[in-house]
């Protein structure tokens, strides 16, 4: 007796386990199965030549409306029906109904894995692989709110229960053990190219975990990789559990401002999601840190000091001796389009970045970077990082600041572990960051700001021997004396913070935050002092008044 179905499509590329996975949904009780419905469709086109095309399309009905309507959604014994199918399968005369009806799910593998064997029976290509094919079924199926489970080959060989429970979860059928296996050979559903594709899968009984040692990649399919790989990781970065020894069982971690989820950046020269924002492994900022960089902040429609910033990135290049850097209107213009794009004129942070670029070869010698530097634009919707209404807090580090004789932190680099040590004492204290001393001693500034304090209605900031002279501390400076304060700029004892009225810190990241407490001393009456507060609202008003336009055109 006949009745109306429940379809599961498979969607995959060749070579990627989807005859294991159509043999293991076989061994249900209550689903058939059809092994590649759309294949004589798609050989209709003589464009699409295979060794058994005339067989096929004697053989099977051609007529993709009539497949679609009659074959794969037509009446049926049981309550599902299983189909696989390629993704390349999937031509543009066919119903609409064939993704909006049924449930659908992905199957991925490696393009590593498949292209070593895949010429065995036809010349390896990108519409052949199919992969780019399979993001196109992906994102149809998004669009029409039917987001689909995204499955990995390499988890079926390593988890074949895990897997598959996962999957009929996502399908909502019942999982059943019997998918777990099935019997050496051929099947009466394959497909009659079966002689041709199946040798391998007919002697197989279930999933098998991959070989330690895989084929080699033949070089001459090194660029047909290098185009279907970022479409393999796309699909992979959907899948619920990934199998990378980098990956976390974990959920996915929350953003401290959600919608930095989809925002895009520039590297080197173009424009790039959040997850294609990657720098090459022979990237001089990840062979050691060479490179150097800027955090702007922007403020309606404007870019508060933009000139100097960039006057203090091209200082720090030029003393890293870097070559062929970009022009300063080649910067602007990254920085402007990375916001425009993004839409974010005010209250966002630009973390800008300049690498002395790629190498030609790993190595530590600036000789070897011959591509040029690397650019990169990070604009994020950031306020200010700390509470500047209440306050912060801060420790002191026993991580010591760098010499001059060691690392001149005039230079505003990236090899920034000096004070991530510092910020991980902080961490573990429990305060917001960390006070460095400088080798004698004295108060530097804090991990990640400069710092400076009010004792007797005198405004105090150290040196900045061993700090970086920070472009907001400057612009506070120059506030202090404007607000006719008295303003020094000498060595600062740590006793001396401890005893202070009043304490703030600078930097674009928090702009003028004030401290009630250091190392347990409660400084002054633990709230914000009147001095800390003018300047900030003075700071306030400078950002409203002064900045480089965001040019829109």
């Amino acid at each position: 007796m006949e009745m109306e179905v429940e379809v599961i499509h498979s969607w995959s590329a060749p070579r990627s386990l989807s005859t294991s996975l159509m043999y293991s949904f076989s061994q249900r009780d209550d689903i058939e199965v059809l092994d590649e419905p759309l294949y004589a469709n798609f050989l209709r086109d003589p464009a699409f030549d295979r060794p058994y095309r005339d067989q096929l399309l004697s053989k099977m009905e051609s007529d993709g409306n009539k497949v679609v309507n009659d074959i794969i959604y037509g009446p049926g014994s049981k309550k599902y029906r299983f189909c696989k199918h390629m993704s390349k399968h999937k031509v543009h005369n066919l119903p609409e109904d064939l993704l909006k009806k049924g449930k659908h799910f992905i199957l991925i593998r490696n393009p590593l894995d498949i292209l070593p064997s895949f010429d065995k029976v036809l010349p390896p290509t990108s519409f052949e692989l199919g992969l780019g094919q399979l993001v196109g079924i992906y994102d149809e199926l998004c669009d029409i709110g039917k987001p689909p489970p995204v499955i990995d080959a390499k988890e079926l060989q390593k988890d074949p229960e895990g897997t598959l429970r996962g999957l009929c979860n996502d399908l909502e059928i019942p999982f059943q053990p019997a998918m777990l296996s099935w019997e050496a050979g051929p099947k009466p559903i394959d497909g009659l190219w079966a002689p041709w594709w199946y040798k391998n899968v007919h002697k197989s009984t279930r999933f098998e975990v991959q070989s330690k040692n895989p084929e080699p990649l033949p070089l001459s399919q090194y660029n047909l990789l290098a185009r279907t790989l970022p479409h393999y990781n796309m699909l992979r970065s959907h899948v619920k559990k990934k199998l990378s020894i980098l990956s976390s069982p974990s959920p996915p971690p929350d953003l401290p401002v959600p919608a930095n989820e989809k925002l895009v950046a520039w590297v080197g020269d173009e424009i790039v999601t959040r997850e294609s924002a990657k720098v090459s492994v022979f990237d001089s900022v990840v062979q050691g840190g060479d490179s150097v960089w800027e955090g702007l902040r922007v403020y309606d429609k404007k870019i508060f000091k933009l000139e100097e910033h960039l006057d203090r990135m091209f200082d720090s290049a030029k003393a890293l001796a870097f070559e062929n850097v970009p022009t300063r209107d080649e910067i602007k213009e990254a920085i402007f389009r990375t916001l425009i794009k993004n839409g974010m004129f005010d209250n966002a942070h630009i973390r800008l970045s300049l690498t002395r670029g790629k190498k030609v070869t790993s190595g530590m010698s600036p000789a070897l970077n011959l591509y040029g530097c690397t650019l990169i634009v990070l604009a994020e919707w950031k306020p200010p990082v700390y509470d500047n209404e209440r306050g912060i807090v801060l420790v002191t580090a026993t991580t010591r600041r760098n010499s001059p004789n060691n690392l001149d932190s005039k230079i505003h680099h990236n090899n920034l572990l000096n004070n991530i040590l510092a910020k991980i004492e902080a961490n573990n204290a429990k305060a917001d960051d960390a006070i460095m001393l400088d080798k004698d001693g004295y108060v530097s500034e804090t991990n990640a700001t400069n710092i400076f304090m009010v004792k007797k209605g005198r405004v105090l900031t150290p040196h900045a021997d061993y700090c970086l002279p920070g472009i907001t501390r400057a612009t506070v400076m120059d506030l202090v004396v404007k607000e006719q304060f008295i303003l020094e700029e000498r060595r600062i004892s740590l006793s001396e913070v401890h005893t202070a009225d009043e304490v703030w810190t600078t930097g674009t990241m928090g702009e003028l935050s004030p401290v009630v407490k250091v190392d347990g001393r409660t400084i002054g009456n633990g709230k914000v002092g009147p001095i800390t507060r003018k300047l900030q609202v003075a700071y306030k008003k400078l950002t409203e008044q002064s900045g480089v336009p965001i040019e829109l055109a």
